[in-house]
């Protein structure tokens, strides 16, 4: 997708029922844009009846890494 620079899941080995899902964007207006595209629509749709739930939210601001741009 257009501005996503890392998308992971991964599992939680202290609960067998819960996702984490990772994302880094070059910016709030990038990751804002994609949720509007066709297939993120339709991705979301089809997750929904999957999701029990959201948990905590967290935003961070990354300072590097492997893959990213120095800030």
């Amino acid at each position: 997708m257009p501005g996503c620079l890392s998308y992971v899941v991964a599992t939680d080995p202290m609960d067998a029922d819960a996702l984490w899902i990772t994302e880094v964007w070059d910016s709030q207006d990038s990751h804002k844009a994609s949720l509007g595209l066709p297939m993120v629509k339709q991705a979301l749709t089809a997750g929904r009846p999957l999701i029990a739930g959201f948990g905590e939210r967290f935003e961070t601001h990354p300072l590097g890494g492997f893959g990213l741009k120095p800030q």
